[in-house]
């Protein structure tokens, strides 16, 4: 069968990717319009009151953002001790600093540029690790004795500057890097070199050369040598290795609940305990800070913080699992992708929904019935070829599928079992985690490193599928699987996500012992 990723392109293919995007990112208006903006803002002078009033001058002729600014002023973290209301852009300055202003009105600049881009759960997730990055940056700064390191904090923002702009402007090679990222042969850096013919780093350099901001920031985004880091030699040096650090843990917080606890932030203490002067007890200070700081920024802009789960995700699961995305391309007219998925599954979905919900509400569906309608909904909304639930059999100690839709489903229904002992398997690891997984292509060799020997041999031609644990408390009841023959590289679109989550939700609520 074909690949779902693209051949690799040539060094010309590459060489003329780079240089249309780069066309496409800094010679479109609104682009040009932001990198002027941003370089302006970049470029205030901080240490006298002149630079505080061209700033708040600056805020005062954009009402959105003055608005953003003043809310911000007025969260928790920054509410003043009397409790006064700040109502004027000079007090926010002078309550919150001229670097914070000036570091969250670049935010909040990228933010209005690219958040209504067509693919906004990408760009969304870009976003809010230039967010937090930026916030992670601020604080360390203030653990530094360098004059003038507020300066990290926009180098920090700048960092994800390259996944952002692809994921706003060339979604579908922005999908093509993770592909290639989660079928496990690549780095990121490697993908992005393949595809774009620029790493994102030289890409992000490039743009910030256009937008000409100034020299000593752009220097701050240079990848850092792999392994345990020396301590700086100078600022330059030190605003590097913040730079690279407050992204990473942007990311980690980004994948948990507790980043504190886990083992990315053990190994994140190792690589730059040393040279930042980090122990467990520091780090876990600053990521509670942050973690603050950071929903109130969302609050300023009006954003709702996206949903983390309550484990590490890189942990409990494989990095090609942890990125099997629920995100999808662009819109398309009524009919069906070559994988067989409706293009109106959103509206499909959003009846099963409906039905399921109002099966529950009347109080009369027995279990065994929202279990049947759950699976059907999933079968003919996403277009599936097999679909089963498998829940466990407590006698035997084993999953068995218990009722199927599809294709030869009596015959998979009968050989859909596995042990419930826990083994190293997308199965398991799906129901352990609590992760509901979309696999694009199951033909990756990631992923078929985790595909157990019976489901192999059961189903040889499944090309994508689904995994949806249940999981109530503690208690792994079972799972819903769904699989094609082809494979589905326009994934799931977050209001598509959405709506199943809210299916499996309400079969949740059901299958949950009353308070």
């Amino acid at each position: 069968m074909a690949s779902a990723f693209p051949p690799p392109p040539s060094a010309n293919d590459t060489r003329r990717v780079r240089a249309a995007l780069m066309n496409k990112v800094c010679g479109d208006e609104n682009m040009f319009a932001l990198g002027t903006s941003i370089a302006r803002v970049v470029q205030m002078a901080s240490s006298d009151d002149h630079g505080a009033h061209d700033l708040a001058y600056y805020v005062l002729s954009d009402v959105a953002l003055t608005q953003r600014i003043l809310r911000l002023s007025n969260t928790i973290p920054y509410r003043t001790a009397s409790g006064t209301v700040v109502t004027t852009v000079s007090r926010a300055i002078s309550l919150l600093g001229f670097d914070t202003v000036k570091t969250a009105a670049l935010g909040m600049l990228l933010v209005d540029a690219l958040s209504n881009s067509a693919h906004a759960q990408s760009v969304r997730i870009e976003l809010e690790a230039s967010l937090c990055a930026s916030l992670v940056g601020r604080e360390m700064a203030r653990l530094s004795a360098y004059q003038g390191a507020e300066e990290v904090s926009i180098g920090a923002l700048f960092k994800n500057l390259g996944p952002l702009l692809v994921a706003s402007h060339e979604h579908t090679r922005y999908r093509d890097i993770n592909g290639l990222v989660a079928a496990g042969k690549h780095s990121i850096g490697q993908a992005a070199q393949e595809v774009l013919g620029c790493s994102y780093d030289a890409l992000t350099e490039s743009v910030l050369a256009e937008w000409k901001i100034p020299d000593v920031i752009v220097r701050s985004l240079a990848p850092l040598p792999s392994g345990t880091q020396k301590a700086p030699a100078n600022r330059s040096e030190w605003m590097r290795q913040v730079a690279s650090f407050s992204m990473e843990v942007s990311r980690l917080m980004a994948s948990t609940s507790n980043p504190a606890g886990t083992a990315t932030a053990r190994a994140m203490l190792v690589r730059f305990g040393p040279a930042l002067n980090l122990d467990a007890n520091r780090f876990a200070e600053l990521l509670t800070t942050v973690d603050g700081q950071m929903a109130s920024m969302l609050e300023s802009m009006n954003l709702e913080p996206q949903p983390k789960p309550e484990q590490e995700t890189a942990m409990g699961l494989p990095s090609v699992l942890a990125l099997a995305s629920m995100d999808a391309g662009e819109d398309e007219p009524p009919g069906r992708y070559p994988s067989g998925k409706p293009y109106n599954a959103r509206e499909l979905l959003l009846a099963g929904v409906q039905d399921v919900t109002q099966m529950r509400a009347s109080g009369q569906a027995r279990l065994n019935e929202m279990i049947l309608a759950v699976l059907e909904t999933l079968y003919r909304s996403l277009g599936f070829r097999f679909a089963t639930v498998c829940l466990k059999d407590a006698r035997s100690n084993q999953y068995r599928a218990r009722v199927a839709f599809g294709e030869d489903d009596e015959v998979r229904k009968a050989g859909f079992v596995f042990s419930a002992n826990s083994e190293r398997d997308v199965f398991h690891l799906a129901m352990e985690n609590g992760a509901d997984l979309v696999i694009s292509d199951a033909a990756a060799p990631k992923i078929r490193e985790l595909l157990p020997a019976w489901h192999r041999k059961l189903l040889p031609d499944a090309r994508s599928f689904i995994v949806l644990p249940l999981v109530v408390g503690k208690a792994q009841l079972g799972l819903f699987y769904a699989d094609r023959a082809e494979p589905a590289p326009e994934g799931v679109a977050p209001d598509e996500t959405a709506l199943i989550k809210a299916l499996k939700g309400q079969l949740l609520a059901a299958l949950s012992p009353p308070a």
